[in-house]
C-alpha cells in the first residue's frame, strides 16, 4: 500500500462563492462540481483541492484551519501580480526568506491563508 497524493478539503458554506474566488481570482480551474453532494474539486496545475460544504458529523459555525496551504510553484511573482491586480487581501507581500525561498501569503474569501513560494535557486533565474 502506497499513500500518493494529499488533497485538502476546505470547508466553506459558501460553494459558489468560493469556487469563483478559486477559478476567477487565483486562475484554478473547477474539474467537478456536484452541487447536490455539496462538493468541488480545484485544480491550478498539479495542486488540487476540494471544496466542501461543511460535514453534518461536526458542528461548524465558521472556516477555521490553524495553519495556511503551502503552494510550491515555479511562477511566484506572476502569481503575486495576479493578486495583487485582483487587489486579494494579502497576508504577507512577495518577499525573498534566508530558508532560501521567495513567497507571499493571502486570504482566499473565507479566511483560509494561502502561501505560494518558490526556491530562490529557481526565481533568481526566472523574470521579476
Amino acid at each position: 500500500m502506497m499513500v500518493y497524493k494529499l488533497i485538502p478539503v476546505l470547508y466553506t458554506a459558501e460553494i459558489q462563492q468560493t469556487i469563483d474566488f478559486y477559478v476567477q481570482k487565483l486562475g484554478f480551474a473547477c474539474t467537478a462540481y456536484q452541487p447536490a453532494w455539496g462538493w468541488a474539486s480545484m485544480q491550478l496545475d498539479q495542486a488540487e483541492l476540494m471544496i466542501s460544504l461543511p460535514n453534518q458529523h461536526f458542528p461548524f459555525a465558521k472556516p477555521i484551519f490553524t495553519g495556511s496551504f503551502y503552494f510550491l510553484t515555479d511562477k511566484v511573482a506572476l502569481l503575486w501580480n495576479r493578486a495583487i491586480a485582483q487587489q486579494l487581501q494579502i497576508c504577507y507581500p512577495l518577499e525573498e526568506f534566508e530558508y532560501g525561498m521567495k513567497e507571499f501569503a493571502i486570504y482566499d474569501n473565507n479566511g483560509y491563508i494561502l502561501q505560494f513560494g518558490q526556491p530562490l535557486t529557481l526565481s533568481q533565474s526566472a523574470s521579476i
